[in-house]
C-alpha cells in the first residue's frame, strides 16, 4: 500500500495483506479540520452514484464521528 506521506509506508500496515503493496491509499484523521466535511462529501458523492442508503448513511454517521473528535487543526504533511 502506498501512502501519500512516505513516513506512513512502515508505520500504517494492512495486516490482512487485502491491500495490494502498490495500490495508492489516502488517510485522513479524525483531528484533521477537513476530515467531517470530506467524509460528508464522499457519502453525498455515493449517493449521487445510487449506493444504496444503508451504506451512505454508515458513512455519514462515521463522518458525525468524525466531527465530534477533538482537537482539530490543518494537516501535518512533511
Amino acid at each position: 500500500m502506498k501512502h501519500g506521506r512516505t513516513d506512513y509506508d512502515e508505520r500504517i500496515q494492512d495486516k490482512a495483506a487485502i491491500i495490494p503493496e502498490d495500490e495508492p491509499v489516502f488517510l485522513i484523521r479524525g483531528q484533521d479540520r477537513l476530515a467531517a466535511r470530506m467524509v460528508r462529501h464522499y457519502a453525498d458523492l455515493l449517493e449521487g452514484l445510487g449506493e444504496p442508503f444503508d451504506r451512505v448513511e454508515k458513512i455519514r454517521q462515521h463522518a458525525l464521528t468524525v466531527h465530534n473528535w477533538r482537537p482539530k487543526k490543518t494537516p501535518d504533511v512533511p
